[in-house]
């Protein structure tokens, strides 16, 4: 019985598909009258890779990462 739930498990395991993380927004690929939703959607979309950057370079811990992202996109958005 033991190598049967060990075969299930492992198959379980291998037919699972690998997550992605959402790609970057191409606003040359949406229709024209969608293309400055698509370029303020990339715009924000680089904001947060490069606050998730600035996270992980400082290593901060996962139960501080939303409040130092917030931080982060906050001050950005002041910037502007």
């Amino acid at each position: 019985m033991k190598p049967f739930i060990f075969f299930i498990g492992a198959f379980a395991l291998l037919a699972t598909a690998p997550a992605h993380a959402q790609t970057l927004v191409d606003p040359n690929k949406v229709a024209p009258e969608y293309r400055e939703a698509a370029e303020k959607r990339r715009a924000e979309q680089l904001r947060q890779r490069e606050c998730a950057l600035k996270a992980d370079l400082e290593k901060i811990l996962p139960r501080d990462r939303t409040a130092f992202l917030n931080h982060c996109l906050e001050t950005m958005a002041a910037k502007q």
